[in-house]
């Protein structure tokens, strides 16, 4: 084996770098001659600097693969442990899956805050809402990720370089910009695959598009056109879906069976109502308009019975615990196993989150949409309702006049719904991704396997 290592001729930090991006060559005190271009490529800069010259290494190793993430919201980290258990079950061993939240564990406030923050603005979803439409427009969240960058690119470097990664794969928005301007300046872009895969299903925020990736990986043709108009390239862009774990599409489904497992009434259609993980929305409101509607007036039986699902909520599954119901009722907590909740069910009450809606596809369960978070989820109501896979109301009430009617003088309605959410599914989004992904690491040379204790890092020049 063959080894140089060429360095720079000056030393500069990363936070010199990204300062002079953000304030130009001029004093960085300097706020009159701000100009952000944070997505800018400089593509005059010699790609030599701070670069490895290497010889072929020898043999293939396994292959490591980082996925990024956040806890704000639920969404992202199924999403990214679906992509880990994908590529265990296509690829084996050929691939070594991280899957972290570099910015919690190594950079500071409020890149290490980032779930605590999203959790309060949600339970005030209003400041949620100004968040997320205020930072859309390019130039001001071009500043403030060059600002992050320039306090926490160093410590954001450290945490890529620990794991070593051949691929780099984003399931977050904030998850691009500052590993990507990383990844550059270590002389890395050429040699590393980062891809992202967009977990909103119809409207999503800008910070998604990064021109710079190898792949998007959009879950709509709406959200490809977004991609598109942000500036990525054709050759960037595919649609594959939103990914779903292996084991839920995979799973064996038989509802006479599941519902002798559950112990539920293997008759009586029913309908699941969930709050999302933590427990949120109108949910005994509408739990307890369910218990009334789904009562014949007349012969005082039973026409439906009622899932919930309280998630994390434990004050919420314990006041519907002690309810006195008078059609079957399961009241749960957290689940792991949705799969066979949903196989179960004829339909489902939910908020509009993208991966409980990609889910109820699959299971060809009609959606009846209660609630939103403004923004990212907003798009996902006009998704289901104009594909006729489901509803939106707001109402405990008229969510359940829907239902009652679904079972009993509605059930063509419920039926053609049923099969609306099946054309609408894409079960296999996941299995396309990773081969898709591992096709991008097929195409890759020697020097993509060079390992990182090889490089040069501008921290150890500082």
């Amino acid at each position: 084996m063959v080894m140089t290592v060429a360095y720079p001729k000056k030393a500069v930090s990363l936070t010199e770098k990204v300062l002079q991006r953000v304030y130009g060559n001029h004093s960085t005190s300097s706020s009159s001659n701000l100009g952000c271009s944070f997505d800018s490529d400089d593509d005059n800069e010699e790609d030599g600097e701070s670069t490895v010259e290497l010889m072929q290494i020898g043999a293939e190793r396994t292959k490591n693969v980082l996925i990024l993430m956040s806890d704000t919201g639920g969404g992202h980290r199924a999403s990214a442990e679906a992509i880990r258990d994908a590529f265990k079950i296509e690829f084996g061993d050929e691939y070594r899956i991280f899957v972290k939240d570099v910015c919690k564990e190594y950079a500071g406030w409020p890149l290490n805050d980032m779930e605590r923050s999203y959790k309060f603005m949600v339970k005030h979803v209003q400041l949620w809402k100004v968040a997320f439409h205020s930072t859309s427009p390019k130039w001001i969240h071009s500043c403030y990720l060059a600002a992050m960058a320039a306090y926490y690119a160093k410590e954001v470097e450290a945490g890529l370089m620990e794991y070593k990664p051949d691929i780099i794969i984003s399931v977050h928005p904030l998850m691009q910009h500052i590993p990507l301007w990383v990844l550059k300046w270590q002389g890395l872009q050429k040699k590393v695959i980062f891809v992202t895969v967009i977990t909103d299903l119809n409207t999503c925020h800008p910070t998604w598009f990064h021109p710079r990736v190898n792949r998007c990986y959009c879950p709509s043709k709406g959200v490809a056109k977004r991609a598109s108009y942000f500036g990525l390239e054709e050759s960037q862009i595919r649609v594959f879906g939103l990914p779903i774990r292996p084991s839920f599409v995979r799973a064996v489904i038989s509802k006479d069976n599941l519902r002798l497992e559950l112990q539920m009434d293997p008759i009586l259609p029913a309908v699941l109502l969930m709050g999302g993980g933590e427990g949120m929305g109108p949910v005994k409101e509408t739990a307890m308009a369910l218990g009334e509607s789904l009562l014949d007036k007349e012969t005082r039986k039973p026409i439906g019975q009622l899932i919930i699902i309280c998630g994390r909520n434990r004050t919420l599954a314990s006041t519907l615990q002690s309810e006195e119901w008078k059609i079957p009722v399961k009241v749960r907590g957290f689940e792991t196993q949705m799969e066979k909740w949903m196989g179960a069910s004829d339909c489902i009450i939910t908020k509009a989150g993208p991966g409980t809606i990609a889910e109820a596809l699959i299971r060809g369960l009609p959606i009846i949409l209660n609630d939103y978070i403004p923004g990212q989820e907003k798009g996902n109501v006009p998704y289901v309702v104009d594909n006729g896979a489901g509803v939106f109301t707001r109402s405990p009430k008229e969510t359940a006049r829907i239902v009652t009617e679904w079972f009993s003088t509605k059930t063509d309605e419920l039926k053609r719904m049923s099969e609306n959410a099946l054309k609408l599914a894409q079960p296999e989004a996941v299995v396309d991704i990773v081969k898709d992904i591992h096709g991008l690491a097929a195409q890759r040379g020697p020097l993509a396997r060079v390992p990182y204790m090889l490089t040069a890092s501008f921290t150890s020049i500082i």
